[in-house]
């Protein structure tokens, strides 16, 4: 897998209360508890915004992230297509926007998110990364990496996990969909003259990046 390849995912296209999209919504969940990717958030985030920084989440989808950090003290606001949950907090704002043409970026100096910017081609992520670095200050994202061992390693797992075929159709296309190196940086026209961006991979395949503007 040399090259992004992007396939329409299956729980994009299925109604929100579908009974195989409630299910492959409760494999997600399982995925991430196993990838970790929640209590990464929680471990970085705090350090790296400043008292009364204002976070906004992409593509917070059944709320989740959002409300672990809120429960850790981080105030995070939300965007997805869909309307929010019943429990989410009501301090915080839910934007029902696309990310595309959502105009409320420079309210926000931190950006995150988590298995979602993977959805999008490398013009809208030129797109959005313009977008970013009109006000941001602070970019973290947790994607698939993109590495045939790890397709292997969910083909393995699935059926331990109970995963339905929509999220064993979509984790795997979800990877060739992912991230290598510093693609995502690049992608997003992070330029190293302005931003300092890290990388790391994790044993379960997540690609995670920090991007912090430089002083």
């Amino acid at each position: 897998m040399l090259s992004r390849q992007l396939v329409p995912e299956l729980l994009d296209a299925l109604p929100h209360a579908d009974a195989a999209a409630l299910d492959s919504r409760r494999d997600l969940r399982r995925i991430n508890f196993l990838m970790g990717n929640t209590r990464w958030f929680i471990r970085n985030l705090p350090r790296l915004i400043d008292r009364g920084d204002r976070v906004l989440e992409l593509g917070a989808g059944t709320g989740d992230l959002g409300q672990a950090l809120f429960r850790h003290g981080v105030h995070v606001d939300a965007m997805d297509l869909c309307p929010p949950p019943a429990e989410w907090p009501t301090a915080r704002s839910w934007h029902e926007a696309d990310a595309l043409t959502f105009y409320g970026y420079s309210s926000y100096p931190v950006v995150i998110g988590n298995l979602i910017f993977h959805h999008f081609s490398s013009a809208e992520l030129a797109d959005l990364g313009a977008k970013f670095n009109h006000s941001a200050r602070l970019i973290i994202a947790c994607e698939p990496a993109r590495y045939r061992c790890f397709q292997l390693l969910f083909s393995f797992i699935a059926p331990l996990l109970g995963a339905n075929h929509v999220t064993r159709h979509d984790a795997h296309v979800s990877i060739a969909a992912g991230f290598r190196r510093d693609e995502l940086a690049r992608a997003l026209g992070l330029e190293p003259a302005v931003w300092d961006c890290r990388v790391s991979i994790s044993i379960f395949g997540a690609y995670r990046l920090i991007a912090s503007r430089r002083p």
